[in-house]
Formats: C-alpha cells, sequence, structure tokens
C-alpha cells in the first residue's frame, strides 16, 4: 500500500452466505498483529439509531414494506453510521472495516428491486457527504452454495431479505459482478466457492498488495 499509517475505509460485500464475517475477522486479526486500530461496523446498524432500523428493516414481520420505504430506511441507517462512527473514526487515525456499505444499497435495491441506479446514487452521496469505501471485498459464490452455507435456517430464523426467492438473490449476485467490473481499482474480487483457506490466502495476497 502507498503509505500503511493512513487511516482506510474498507467494506466487504456479497450475498449472504458468501463468508464476509469471516474475512473480516482475519483482516481484524492482522490490524492487530501490526498494531493498527480499527473500528467495525455492520449494515444496517452499527448505531443505536441503526439497530432499531435494521429491527425494522430485516423483520420478516415486515413483509409489506415497499420498496421506496426499504431504500430509505437503509439510507437512513447509514447516514447515522457515517456521520457518528465512521467519520470520526477515520478523522482519529483508524481504519473502519465494513460489513456492507453503499455497494448493498445498488446490488439489492438497484438491481434486485429494479431501481434507477442514478437515483440511488444521489439518495447515497447526500447520505454518506460523498463517503466511499477506499477498498471494497466483493466475495462471490452461486446462490445456491450461499443458501446453504446459512445453516439450514428456515421459516422465522430467516430474516425478511434472505426469505425472497432465489432468483432475487441472483440479481443481486448480478449486480455486484456488475459493480466490480465498473470499478475494477475499488474492487477486490474473490472466489467465496474455494476452501476457506484459499480464500482467505488470496485475499491476504492481494488485499495487502492493493493499491489505496
Amino acid at each position: 500500500m502507498n503509505d500503511p499509517q493512513k487511516a482506510k475505509f474498507v467494506s466487504f460485500e456479497g450475498i449472504d452466505g458468501c463468508g464476509k464475517s469471516t474475512l473480516m475477522d482475519r483482516l481484524a486479526d492482522w490490524l492487530k498483529e501490526a498494531r493498527i486500530p480499527y473500528v467495525r461496523v455492520r449494515e444496517p446498524g452499527g448505531t443505536t439509531i441503526g439497530e432499531k432500523i435494521r429491527q425494522i428493516l430485516l423483520d420478516p414481520a415486515s413483509s409489506d414494506m415497499t420498496g421506496r420505504t426499504e431504500v430509505l430506511l437503509y439510507s437512513a441507517s447509514r447516514a447515522q453510521l457515517t456521520w457518528q462512527v465512521i467519520v470520526p473514526a477515520l478523522e482519529r487515525g483508524e481504519w473502519v472495516l465494513a460489513d456492507r456499505f453503499v455497494d448493498a444499497t445498488f446490488a439489492y435495491q438497484g438491481f434486485g428491486r429494479g431501481f434507477d441506479p442514478e437515483r440511488l446514487e444521489m439518495i447515497q452521496r447526500w447520505a454518506t457527504g460523498g463517503l466511499w469505501p477506499d477498498k471494497t471485498i466483493l466475495l462471490d459464490c452461486e446462490v445456491a452454495l450461499a443458501m446453504s452455507r446459512l445453516g439450514g435456517r428456515e421459516g422465522t430464523d430467516r430474516d425478511r431479505i434472505e426469505l425472497e426467492e432465489e432468483a432475487f438473490h441472483r440479481k443481486v449476485r448480478s449486480g455486484y459482478l456488475a459493480l466490480a467490473r465498473k470499478e475494477p481499482e475499488r474492487f477486490i474480487l474473490l472466489d467465496a466457492s474455494k476452501p476457506l483457506e484459499e480464500v482467505v490466502e488470496d485475499f491476504r495476497k492481494r488485499f495487502w498488495l492493493a493499491r489505496f
């Protein structure tokens, strides 16, 4: 990296079940070893207000939620997280590791729900003040494999988004891949269908050689 001492903002993306949390754990371990301060956040959520919004968004009982409401609630949670946690952390010189950020809206509500990407980008730039991740780690695998990795969660054990039909998740996956093709300098695309240790090793090599 050009300047390993400068605070970096790294997001992790992919369909549910792709293994984001595992790679976030590994990067956190590496940062600890290097004595680099960091914070971890998740979306939706990460703040008191955001966690309340998360409950509404992911509750299967919210099945009658409109797509527009979904976009605005995710964006509201993101705005709170950005200004309450992420921006202050970066200003303190701390890295930020985020389980999802703006690309999730483009993939899920843009490609998945079919909303206009330009309008979505306008909303996200307003909500975040134009803050975008320095690097985005995209874990990709077939939808069927990702679903199987969720551990057989069924019925009320799955959240509202996980309960969407497989066709929806295929659109989301295609959306993520399209985003990675559009911004190859920002995205690090990893094959999450490989055995875990192979994915971790691929991530380690490519991440520390990446240009920020």
